[in-house]
């Protein structure tokens, strides 16, 4: 008689060991055993080496019968999920592939409560600045788990808090649940199972009296061009984009568009766009600790303005070099500041760093 766990338990176990970890992430692949990301860095499980036949059974175990019904006709699958532990519900977003013939998965834990900015090392003073815009698009921009969407909810959830605003969110897939508070009303929409798109999700949100929309990520010009246009007629639009600085930001949402009709965007994000927040979660100067984040802050000043109104990218730059009276912050700039706090080491910085000959100067 076997001794082996079934699927779905040896599936929970694991998913229960990623938290017990401090885990971000699981990583389930045919030819490997399962493994998290702790603290930036891949980490194998004990477990045996997972075939294919092994590592199909034990996604699908934990799957929502509806996402197992898409992956028969489609390779790809985004959604979120939620499992019983010992004594509370433990979220996770699952994004499901296909790789050489074989079924994979990556499993995101969710925390229940949405981290404090404190936690984060998100400056408070700067998201108390961008929620009390009373119209606007706000834009965070970092690679793939760089803490967007974490920094995004706890925007969101200072809003909530506070009362007096009706908050959609459009999201791919829901992650953080936003609390019941007097005298707010979220509504949190899942792109594939609520609404088509997050065009629909923009589209459609604007028809029911929002002050806020949180919009999971910018990736066409429908989308762009609604964001821009919700943001010019009194929301105060949320969103994310995927580049490495603030400047590439803009240039990345200008290039959503056509050439010929570029100029006329350019105009619009001169006029609507408050601010850009790039991030970088780097490795803790201290061995084990979770990851420190480093942020560039671009507040858009009439220097900035004009400079994306007329497509001067490198002027922007120059703009967030030349900007601390106006709470900008270059990412060099902040990655000097944690060397000098000792969250980071110094060669941490210079590997990241834009210009890291000026920073190994500064630093001495």
């Amino acid at each position: 008689m076997s001794t082996q766990p079934d699927p779905r338990s040896a599936m929970e176990a694991l998913l229960l060991e990623m938290i017990r970890r401090e885990a971000s992430d699981l990583h389930i692949v045919a030819g490997y055993r399962p493994s998290f990301r702790v603290h930036g860095e891949i980490s194998e499980s004990d477990g045996e080496v997972l075939d294919a036949e092994q590592a199909r059974k034990m996604i699908e175990a934990v799957l929502p019968e509806e996402v197992r019904a898409h992956l028969g006709h489609e390779k790809n699958a985004d959604c979120s999920l939620a499992l019983q532990a010992s004594d509370s519900v433990e979220r996770y977003r699952a994004g499901v592939f296909y790789a050489e013939g074989c079924l994979g998965a990556c499993f995101r834990h969710i925390p229940s409560c949405i981290p404090g900015f404190e936690w984060m090392g998100f400056p408070p003073a700067v998201a108390k600045r961008i929620v009390s815009q009373i119209n606007g698009l706000v834009i965070v921009t970092g690679i793939t788990g760089s803490g967007k969407s974490t920094t995004l909810a706890g925007l969101v959830d200072m809003l909530n808090r506070e009362g007096g605003y009706r908050i959609i969110t459009v999201e791919e897939p829901v992650e953080y649940l936003f609390a019941r508070h007097p005298h707010s009303l979220v509504t949190q929409r899942e792109v594939g199972t609520d609404v088509d798109s997050f065009f629909d999700g923009l589209k459609y949100g604007l028809r029911q009296d929002p002050d806020v929309i949180l919009v999971g990520e910018i990736r066409d010009p429908e989308t762009a061009r609604m964001a821009l246009s919700a943001a010019e007629t009194g929301h105060l639009i949320l969103t994310t984009l995927h580049t490495k600085d603030a400047k590439g930001a803009i240039t990345r949402f200008v290039d959503l568009f056509p050439h010929q009709a570029q100029d006329d965007v350019r105009t619009q994000l001169a006029l609507s766009l408050r601010f850009v927040i790039s991030q970088h979660l780097l490795p803790s100067a201290i061995p084990g600790e979770k990851r420190v984040l480093a942020l560039e802050q671009l507040v858009v000043n009439d220097p900035v303005r004009v400079a994306i109104k007329f497509g001067k990218i490198e002027a922007i730059e120059s703009a967030i070099q030349t900007g601390a009276r106006d709470g900008m912050v270059t990412l060099d700039t902040s990655l000097e500041r944690l060397v000098q706090a000792q969250r980071i080491t110094a060669e941490t910085a210079r590997r990241y760093a834009k210009d890291p000959d000026a920073l190994r100067i500064s630093m001495r």
